[in-house]
């Protein structure tokens, strides 16, 4: 392996590594420029296997192009994120920590045993319809009334 292989593996190495660590912030514009970085070491990656190839030179400039446009929307949500809040740190979703606290007591806390006593729900069946909805729906006795001719 050449030297310079070595040296372009490296640093696209740290330029993935350096763009996801930004992109895992919370601050937009850690974010944006976690994707700058990010797009500069695809580019990097895709002419340096490609070579003199056209193809590959083809597919980062494309990469550019759509890096730019992603780049200008991130941009965008950035700049209306500190206009409206007056900075860009993105705020924690109250619905996502409320359904991670209740998933984390409910993996915290002892589970009961119960037993089922045929003795005490003997007319119920658990779902409040009594000892005729046992059987299955359209059966003799099940309460469904749907399988006899309307007279």
């Amino acid at each position: 392996m050449k030297s310079l292989d070595l040296t372009m593996a490296v640093v696209v190495g740290g330029l993935f590594a350096a763009g996801v660590h930004l992109m895992l912030q919370r601050s937009l514009t850690r974010i944006l420029l976690g994707f700058i970085v990010l797009g500069h070491g695809t580019n990097l990656l895709l002419l340096t296997t490609g070579g003199a190839d056209p193809l590959p030179q083809a597919m980062a400039l494309t990469a550019i192009v759509i890096t730019f446009g992603v780049t200008t929307f991130l941009l965008a949500l950035a700049y209306r994120s500190w206009r409206l809040s007056g900075h860009d740190e993105v705020p924690d979703d109250i619905e996502d920590r409320r359904i991670g606290d209740v998933r984390e007591r409910a993996d915290t806390e002892p589970t009961a045993d119960v037993e089922d006593d045929e003795d005490e729900d003997e007319g119920d069946d658990g779902f409040g319809r009594g000892p005729r909805a046992r059987g299955p729906v359209g059966s003799v006795g099940s309460g469904d009334r749907r399988g006899e001719e309307a007279g």
